[in-house]
C-alpha cells in the first residue's frame, strides 16, 4: 500500500482567521467565532464562545464547515503552538474563526478530515510545528510556512483506518488517566471536607454558639525573613496548592514572580508559603522543596506547635472559597492584594487543636507519594499517546495488524 509524499498545500487549503478590531464588536451580522482559547489538543472547548460582526462576504471567507481542522496560530510555548481539533458543527448556524487560529480544509474527498487532524497532532508532538514557529516570547505559525510542511498521505481507506485506530486507542489512554485523576481528586476532597468541618464549627460562618474559636493569622503563623541561598532552586506556589521547585513542575499554573536573586528569600521544606497576589487563586501551600522565592511571597512557620501541612491547606481552602479576599483593601485585575502582612495577619481563622491539625497533616503527607506516582503515570501516558500518534501517522505501525493499547 503506497503512501504519497506531498505538501500540506497540495492536500488542504490553509487560511488565517479574521483579525478582531473594536469596530467589529457590534453590528448587524453578529455571529459566533472561535479563537485559540477554544482549541485544546484534539478537543474543542465551547463553553466560552464569543460573537463579532462579520459581513456576508466575510462569512463566506471565514466560516467553518464540518471537517475543517482548526490549529492555534500562536502560543507562549513552542511545544503548545499548533494545538488542533476538528470542527464538526457543534454549534448550529454560521460560525467563523479569528486570526488566532489557522483553518486547514481538505481540498478534496481524497483527504479524510480526521486523518488530517491526527497528522496535525503528530506534527505538533514531533516538533515539526515548533521548528517553523517564529517569535521570541510568543511563538507564531504563518499560514505560508504551514502550507509548505511535508505530509505523507496514504490512500483514503487507510486514512480512515488510521483515524479509527487512533480515535479508539487514545480514548483508552485518556480513560485510564481520567479514572486516576478522579481517584486523586476524591482523596483531596476528603481532606478539604474535613477542613470545611472545622470552618463550619467556628464563628466564621455562624453567629450561633460554636465549638471552635478564632485567632488572627499572626497569632498562629510567624512570618520568616531569611536571606537567599546561593545556587538554590526557584520555589513557586502553583495555583493548585502545590509549592515546590519550579523545575519539578510544568511551565504553567503560576504567575511569573519567583526569583533566585539577592532580593528574594529562602524557603525550607515545611514552610507555609503564601503568594501575596495570587494567593486568592489558590497559590498557597506548604513547601515540598528548599530553595529561593521572590519577596511577593510570605514565608511562614506555625506557632504553638502547629502543623505546617494543615495551615497550608487551611489557608488555601479559605482563599479559593473567597473568604480571605473579603479582607483585602486593594485589588488588581483578577487578583487580591495580600502583600501587606500586617493586614493579612489580622484575618481570623479557626483555632483548631494541634491534635486535629496533626491528623490533617498526616492525611496530606500520605497523599504526596500517591500524587507523585499519579503525576508520573500521567506523564508516561502522555508520552505513550504522543509516540503512538506519531508512529501511526508516519506509517511505522500497520493499524490493520496492530493490537493497540491493552
Amino acid at each position: 500500500m503506497s503512501w504519497r509524499n506531498t505538501t500540506l498545500r497540495a492536500v488542504s487549503d490553509v487560511a488565517l482567521g479574521r483579525q478582531r478590531a473594536p469596530q467589529h464588536a457590534t453590528g448587524p451580522n453578529m455571529v459566533p467565532y472561535l479563537r485559540a482559547a477554544n482549541v485544546k489538543d484534539g478537543v474543542l472547548d465551547l463553553d466560552d464562545v464569543l460573537e463579532m460582526n462579520f459581513t456576508p462576504s466575510e462569512q463566506n471567507v471565514f466560516s467553518l464547515r464540518p471537517g475543517d481542522v482548526l490549529m492555534t496560530e500562536g502560543s507562549g510555548s513552542r511545544s503548545v503552538v499548533g494545538s488542533s481539533a476538528v470542527w464538526r458543527s457543534e454549534i448550529g448556524g454560521t460560525v467563523c474563526f479569528q486570526n488566532t487560529l489557522l483553518r486547514l480544509r481538505p481540498r478534496s474527498d481524497a483527504t479524510d478530515p480526521r486523518y488530517l487532524a491526527w497528522w496535525a497532532q503528530a506534527a505538533r508532538v514531533s516538533g515539526q510545528l515548533a521548528a517553523i514557529a517564529g517569535g521570541a516570547n510568543i511563538y507564531h505559525l504563518s499560514a505560508e510556512r504551514v502550507r509548505q510542511l511535508a505530509i505523507s498521505l496514504p490512500p483514503l481507506e487507510e486514512q480512515r483506518r488510521i483515524a479509527d485506530f487512533l480515535d479508539r486507542e487514545t480514548q483508552k489512554i485518556d480513560a485510564v488517566v481520567s479514572s486516576k485523576q478522579k481517584l486523586l481528586s476524591l482523596t483531596e476532597e476528603r481532606i478539604d471536607g474535613r477542613i470545611l468541618e472545622f470552618i463550619g464549627s467556628s464563628p466564621l460562618v455562624s453567629d450561633r454558639e460554636t465549638v471552635l474559636s478564632t485567632l488572627p493569622i499572626r497569632r498562629l503563623l510567624l512570618k520568616l525573613v531569611r536571606p537567599v541561598v546561593t545556587g538554590g532552586e526557584v520555589i513557586t506556589a502553583f495555583r493548585d496548592g502545590q509549592v515546590t521547585a519550579r523545575s519539578q513542575r510544568r511551565a504553567e499554573g503560576y504567575t511569573l514572580s519567583s526569583s533566585a536573586d539577592a532580593h528574594g528569600q529562602h524557603v525550607d521544606v515545611g514552610d507555609v508559603v503564601i503568594h501575596g497576589l495570587d494567593g486568592f487563586a489558590g497559590a498557597i501551600g506548604t513547601s515540598e522543596a528548599a530553595g529561593n522565592c521572590s519577596p511577593v511571597y510570605h514565608v511562614c512557620a506555625p506557632l504553638r506547635g502547629g502543623n505546617a501541612w494543615y495551615f497550608g491547606r487551611l489557608l488555601r481552602v479559605l482563599a479559593v472559597s473567597g473568604y480571605l479576599g473579603l479582607f483585602a483593601t486593594s485589588t488588581r485585575e483578577r487578583a487580591v492584594d495580600f502583600r501587606n502582612w500586617d493586614q493579612f495577619g489580622r484575618i481570623p481563622v479557626p483555632d483548631v487543636p494541634v491534635e486535629e491539625q496533626d491528623e490533617i497533616g498526616e492525611w496530606i503527607t500520605s497523599v504526596r507519594p500517591l500524587r507523585a506516582l499519579m503525576e508520573r503515570s500521567f506523564s508516561l501516558a502522555e508520552e505513550r499517546r504522543r509516540a503512538l500518534i506519531t508512529a501511526v501517522v508516519n506509517g511505522q505501525i500497520d493499524v490493520t495488524t496492530a493490537r493497540g493499547v491493552d
